[in-house]
């Protein structure tokens, strides 16, 4: 090998630096310390000059993510209350209309059941009714609805006028038939108008109540009640024997004169409740008392005309004052038996016998009363 060979081997071709040593030197002894020359420093670890900017444009983009989305969830809140508002308002007005038709539907029910209730009296009181069914009628077209609601109110709307319709055919008819002789035929006319009526009944539920829970469904809109309407609440009033019983009893008492006729009323039966306990005259009844006693009395009608507004009084003597109840049929037919519930509760003396007492007052032209008052022993238990 040559010595340009060796030169070549000898080169270092990194130059390589020694490690620091991380030992103390070695103790000189005294003296002035000796210079070592600058100290080298290790490697140290600095964040990039540019990220703090960038941290906080994150930040600002994520907060103005967080506004926005707020801000979506406020406007949809404030929205959905707004159409719920919308919708309460609309079912508010619209029950208004239908809980004043109902009780329309009441007054007519107690005008017919009137007693002495005259032909002249009976047209000038219709044509009020028609008056107001008309203005019923009027209001629900006037409402402004939320759209998928006009469906619905223009249901709401025929059933208004169905009624409408109704008492107005009703007046005219008891008007055209004054000089019928037939009660029959009087009946099937005046059953024709009162169809309507209870037609009116079916509308509204059928072509108000129910599209309008279909469209809350829809809408999603929770928490509202659409407003039931029933004008029809007696059989009486489409029953065209009852009718007739009813345009008879108006004729009657137009021509003026004392009732003719067998007239008459009585107690049928007494009943415990909720046990179905027959009560007896002659016979103790032992009665288990609960929060939900009551009597039901049973009235017959034995005469051969129609009554109504018939009144009856139980008592049960108690001290220091008796419990006293009342409850009124509003019509009956000749032969038909019809009852009222009275609810007594737990409130009655126990313990010994009493008499519980049941009154039917006596309708017009009635001379024979000896049914229309009884006693019945009784013991109330726990």
């Amino acid at each position: 090998m040559s010595s340009r060979d060796d030169d070549i081997l000898d080169f270092d071709f990194f130059d390589e630096e020694d490690s620091p040593s991380w030992e103390e030197p070695a103790d000189r002894g005294p003296g002035p310390p000796r210079d070592r020359g600058p100290r080298r420093r290790g490697p140290r670890f600095r964040a990039p000059g540019n990220l703090t900017p960038l941290l906080r444009l994150i930040a600002l983009i994520a907060l103005a993510i967080l506004i926005v989305v707020l801000l979506v969830v406020w406007v949809e809140g404030c929205a959905a209350e707004a159409k719920r508002d919308r919708y309460a308002n609309y079912l508010t007005e619209i029950g208004t209309i239908g809980n004043a038709s109902a009780r329309l539907g009441q007054d007519l029910n107690t005008l017919l059941t009137t007693p002495g209730l005259n032909q002249e009296d009976l047209d000038a009181k219709l044509g009020g009714f028609v008056q107001t069914a008309e203005n019923q009628v009027q209001k629900a077209q006037d409402l402004d609805p939320p759209g998928p609601m006009v469906g619905p109110n223009e249901g709401a709307v025929e059933a208004l006028q169905y009624r409408a319709n109704g008492l107005k055919g009703l007046q005219a008819t008891l008007s055209q038939t004054t000089d019928e002789t037939d009660a029959a035929v009087a009946g099937e006319s005046l059953a024709a108008q009162t169809r309507r009526l209870l037609a009116s009944d079916i509308i509204w539920t059928d072509s108000f109540q129910a599209p309008a829970e279909a469209v809350l469904e829809h809408e999603g809109v929770e928490g509202l009640d659409v407003p039931s309407s029933e004008f029809v609440t007696s059989d009486d009033l489409i029953n065209p024997s009852s009718l007739a019983a009813i345009w008879q009893r108006i004729q009657g008492a137009s021509t003026g004169g004392t009732p003719t006729g067998l007239h008459g009323s009585g107690i049928a039966y007494v009943k415990a409740l909720p046990s179905g306990q027959l009560l007896s005259t002659t016979t103790e009844t032992t009665i288990k008392v609960t929060d939900e006693l009551a009597f039901e009395v049973g009235v017959e009608d034995t005469g051969e005309s129609q009554e109504v507004r018939i009144k009856v009084t139980l008592t049960i003597p108690k001290q220091p004052d008796p419990i006293v109840k009342t409850a009124v049929i509003a019509i009956i037919d000749p032969g038909e038996t019809k009852s009222v519930v009275m609810k007594v509760g737990a409130l009655v003396p126990f313990g010994e016998q009493i008499s519980v007492k049941v009154d039917v007052d006596p309708v017009s032209g009635e001379t024979n009363t000896a049914n229309n008052t009884a006693e019945y022993p009784v013991i109330f238990t726990l």
